[in-house]
């Protein structure tokens, strides 16, 4: 019994000293649960000389005592077998349980001993349940071998000890929680830098899709599981992997992304589910087994969601047993499905760009450029996309996709694509509709469009200007955001520098073509040259004599030829026909000889063209920023040719109503001159042909050197030329030419 200050002090410092430990549960290996627990019943023992006590952990959840958790003290305590001392059912600790308050044996008439601990001497007994936030955790006993009641020190020195083991073991279970927390995490990260390799070691992405399902199955004790991935209408899901025990699925199956099934419900709010019983209501009438033969009971369904927002597909996890998944397991299979995502979104890439490396080898620019365009949209989820490429101050459509419509011509200083080849970087918009840059924005309204990404087309140096754009537009209902999502942006600039390697490439074997016709043609016509200007020589003598000897001869015949008028008359006209059929041939041959390049004005030879051509009355021909023009390296009687042909061309397509404007533009050390028509246009299918030799769409009874010579001679001048034509909007040719170096420019005539 405790009945001075000396002992209550014990008491107090008993108390403090199991305080203490407590405190450091956790902090020190040294310091175990166990030992706590046994430091508390022999502190009892020490408190109260002569007395027993035993401790059991209780489970609230499973409503039972924990036998072997059993730890107790004390010198007269013979029975020491867990099982033949566990607590009585309705005895002094299940009272203490029910009742949540200590329970006196004196206080309770209708209680008595248990029978082990009236042979072991003792005459009373007291039970405290051990209590934290109001959830039994345990209850101590206290046994005493003497015939009298607890005093109320011991009853409160005893109901601290109950208190202080009801923390200790609360504490202890959270290090536990904590701990086991930390080792989950441990192993989660452990698994999702698996995961990570996986995407990197494994050449198909239904290998890695297969080793994360198998992850996802075995770190949630699942039996069954299944990724469905987004077709490429983005309305259906189809089964990509499925694994499971004995499993039946169908592999073309697919599932509709709405509410209809749990797995589209997951697509369709891209928001994962955990489903304790999928027999309740309202998932009993979605479920759709992935073998009708299976007994499944709770599923966890995650959404495959891209950085950007958007639903790769879904993975499905299920179990035979209810209430199998927990919020835990959620979690950790969505840090899977995230991997999953980044597997799935650079497999395509991979695949996309491996398909455009080979296009980029065989096919024409055009054709590589729209195919550009489709693996845009569906590489971003994007709606429609286009190309502009930079041409003077204005940026030209060259493809888009099917069924939109895009402006074809765009102002630079002026427009939202135009910002980005100007600024040469990544532009943004979350509103196209209400978008002050955007050129066309009832384009906008009508097509939809809602988010634009735009990347300007810049080769790899740093100094490199922009040569036009790549843009992506997004409707209101497409999942996604480019404003959050850097993937988005670094698939297009991969695009972007594709479409530039298509450009450049095209260039370069233009170049090259270019430079080989150039080598071919000097070669061809230094041979014809010789061969002109042997026939000349030869022509010369032969037909040269002629006007001489008629000369002579109307010299010699002056009287007979003033008599016979008839005579004079045609002696006069052979010696003229003479002369003018050798000066045709030698006007004819000088496109065979060696051009001397120099200088020209291209004002000069276009009036000197225009002189040349007998333009009808009807048409009106204008001439624009000719005369600011910088001089070109050609020759000017060739240069004159190349523009009457094509003058002659378009008045012969106006037929005598019409407009012809012919505008320069200077562009660094190039001189562009376009020539054109608001004629009917030349048909798409004849386009490709019409500087062939043989090519002719002119009257048969028409007399000119062709647009083969055209081509020809701007090859021969080190220029070329091209043809734009759109039926029923007139005929553009675009004329290019080297600038000739600041000062030699010299007067010409204009």
């Amino acid at each position: 019994m405790i009945s001075s200050e000396s002992e209550l002090n014990r008491i107090l410092n008993t108390l403090n000293q199991s305080s203490t430990l407590v405190n450091h549960l956790g902090l020190s290996d040294s310091i175990t649960l166990e030992g706590l627990l046994n430091l508390v019943v022999n502190s009892v023992v020490c408190i109260i000389p002569g007395s027993c006590a035993v401790l059991f952990l209780y489970d609230p959840t499973r409503e039972a005592f924990l036998l072997e958790s059993r730890v107790a003290a004390g010198e007269r305590l013979i029975i020491n077998d867990p099982g033949r001392d566990a607590p009585r059912p309705q005895g002094l600790g299940w009272r203490a349980v029910s009742r949540q308050r200590r329970v006196l044996l004196e206080e309770e008439p209708d209680l008595d001993l248990p029978a082990q601990r009236r042979y072991e001497g003792a005459r009373t007994a007291a039970a405290f349940p051990l209590i934290v936030a109001r959830r039994v955790v345990g209850v101590l006993y206290v046994y005493l071998y003497e015939s009298r009641p607890f005093t109320s020190i011991e009853v409160f020195a005893l109901e601290n000890f109950a208190n202080q083991a009801a923390m200790a073991i609360y504490h202890a279970r959270q290090v536990e929680r904590a701990r086991e927390a930390i080792w989950r995490r441990d192993e989660e990260l452990v698994r999702l830098r698996r995961a990570g390799m996986l995407i990197s070691s494994r050449p198909r992405l239904e290998d890695t899709l297969e080793t994360i399902l198998k992850m996802a199955l075995e770190v949630t004790n699942a039996e069954y599981g299944s990724f469905r991935l987004v077709d490429i209408s983005g309305n259906y899901l189809l089964p990509s992997v499925v694994i499971g025990k004995s499993i039946q699925t169908q592999k073309a199956e697919r599932l509709p992304i709405d509410a209809g099934s749990v797995t589209g419900w997951v697509a369709l709010h891209r928001q994962p589910l955990c489903i304790p019983d999928v027999r309740e209501e309202p998932w009993a009438g979605m479920y759709s087994p992935l073998d009708p033969g299976l007994e499944i009971r709770s599923e966890l369904a995650v959404p495959l969601i891209s950085a950007s927002g958007r639903v790769e597909g879904v993975l499905n996890l299920e179990s035979p047993i209810p209430g199998t998944f927990s919020e835990e397991d959620s979690h950790l299979v969505q840090a899977l499905a995230n991997q999953a995502v980044i597997a799935i979104q650079e497999v395509k890439l991979l695949d996309a760009l491996q398909e455009l490396t080979e296009k980029l080898l065989i096919e024409p620019c055009q054709t590589v450029l729209h195919h550009l365009v489709a693996k845009a949209c569906h590489l971003l989820n994007a709606a429609t996309a286009a190309i502009w490429l930079l041409e003077g101050e204005n940026l030209h459509l060259v493809a888009a996709l099917e069924g939109h419509e895009h402006a074809e011509n765009l102002p630079l200083n002026n427009s939202l694509i135009g910002r980005a080849v100007l600024h040469r970087e990544v532009v943004i918009s979350a509103n196209l509709p209400e978008e002050a840059w955007f050129f066309r924005p009832e384009l906008a309204r009508q097509h939809g469009w809602q988010r634009a990404l735009i990347v300007p087309l810049v080769g790899q140096r740093e100094t490199a200007k922009a040569i036009g754009a790549f843009a992506v537009y997004s409707t209101q209902q497409d999942p996604g955001h480019f404003i959050e999502s850097d993937w988005d942006k670094k698939v297009l600039t991969i695009l972007a520098r594709y479409a530039v390697l298509a450009v450049e490439s095209a260039e370069r074997q233009a170049e090259i073509r270019a430079a080989h016709e150039r080598q071919m043609l000097s070669e061809t016509f230094a041979a014809l040259g010789d061969v002109a200007a042997n026939l000349l020589h030869q022509m010369n003598n032969k037909i040269g004599v002629i006007p001489v000897k008629i000369e002579a001869l109307q010299e010699k015949s002056r009287i007979t030829l003033e008599k016979d008028a008839y005579l004079a008359r045609n002696l006069e006209e052979i010696k003229e026909t003479t002369r003018n059929a050798l000066n045709a041939l030698r006007e004819s041959l000088i496109l065979l000889h060696p051009i001397q390049p120099s200088p020209v004005s291209i004002l000069a030879c276009v009036k000197g063209a225009l002189r040349a051509v007998s333009i009808p009355k009807g048409i009106e021909v204008t001439l624009v920023n000719l005369e600011q023009l910088p001089w070109v390296i050609a020759s000017e009687p060739n240069l004159r040719l190349v523009f009457q042909n094509l003058i002659e061309n378009a008045c012969e397509v106006l037929e005598g109503q019409g407009k012809i404007e012919i505008v320069g533009r200077a562009e660094g050390e190039w001189v562009e001159v376009k020539i054109s028509d608001n004629g009917p246009g030349i048909p798409p299918d004849v386009q490709d042909r019409i500087f062939e030799l043989h090519f002719s769409n002119r009257k048969p009874s028409h007399i000119g050197f062709g647009l083969w010579w055209v081509k020809t001679l701007m090859t021969r001048l080190g220029g070329s030329v091209k043809v734009k034509s759109h039926p029923s909007r007139g005929t553009s040719f675009y004329l290019r030419l080297p600038a000739a170096p600041v000062g030699e420019e010299i007067n010409g005539g204009a």
